[in-house]
């Protein structure tokens, strides 16, 4: 259910901010000044974002195209990356059973017509069962840390979008407010209340963009990073107790099928 729920908080974010860019409605109130009797002109969030140039919409594109690639990405780590998924049910004692019995063959099937983080896992460790119980082990270990080292570079891309969207938004903060300065420049400081308002609404739209997209995937790369720790580790404890019938076992004693020879004629 959390996964289903965080999932869905990510495709909101990221078509919120796209219904945010493509809202025709005015989304600047009125500059009104007495003295000067200036009032701007209603703007849509495009216009004002091009009237500082390609520069500005490409900045609130990039941004557009993070976030929804941001809630894609938690959308599909919440779905895959949870314990029915990394430890299939029953696959524990189906193995074991297998094991206990001396069957090390019957335990491979099962392992393979399960895929899944563990059975990877218990698959590298039964490879060595004629050569022991330290090469079992080193087997299940070094298949750990390889699975634990690609779920954790499968989620780093959150944190990449995490740290870049601020920075993107930054850069459009920055060319926002050179806009807003270049048209008090070119009035020769008579530019309205108005005209200095498109640039440093600019500079504060990207600055939202950038971290209404940073926040969610970098709350949602912590609350990953944990789930594949606590996963690892469960993942961890239950092969070593699953394997441990071969650790009673002499090297070399593993049941094996009997060679195929060839039929005589």
């Amino acid at each position: 259910m959390m996964s289903k729920v965080n999932g869905r908080c990510g495709l909101f974010l990221g078509g919120g901010l796209a219904a945010w860019v493509a809202n025709p409605y005015q989304l600047m109130a009125q500059v009104s000044d007495g003295a000067v009797g200036e009032s701007a002109a209603p703007q849509g969030l495009l216009q004002i974002v091009f009237s500082g140039g390609l520069f500005g919409g490409a900045i609130i594109f990039v941004l557009l195209g993070l976030s929804v690639t941001a809630a894609y990405l938690v959308f599909e780590h919440f779905l895959t990356i949870r314990r029915s998924e990394v430890i299939p049910d029953n696959l524990e004692q189906q193995v074991g059973q297998a094991l206990a019995k001396g069957d090390v063959q019957r335990a491979v099937t099962i392992c393979k017509e399960r895929p899944s983080f563990t059975s990877f896992v218990l698959l590298q460790g039964l490879a060595e069962a004629d050569a022991g119980w330290p090469a079992i082990e080193k087997g299940l270990e070094d298949a750990l840390a390889d699975q634990a080292a690609r779920l954790l570079r499968k989620i780093e891309y959150l944190s990449v979008i995490g740290n870049i969207a601020p920075m993107v938004g930054l850069l459009g903060t920055v060319t926002g407010m050179i806009f807003a300065f270049q048209q008090v420049a070119a009035s020769q400081g008579a530019a309205g209340a108005g005209e200095l308002a498109a640039g440093i609404y600019q500079a504060l739209v990207t600055t939202v963009g950038g971290l209404i997209v940073a926040i969610p995937s970098l709350a949602s790369f912590a609350i990953l990073r944990n789930r594949v720790d606590q996963l690892v580790a469960e993942v961890a404890y239950m092969v070593q107790h699953v394997c441990r019938p071969l650790r009673r076992r002499a090297p070399g004693s593993a049941s094996t099928p009997p060679p195929v020879r060839p039929a005589t004629s």
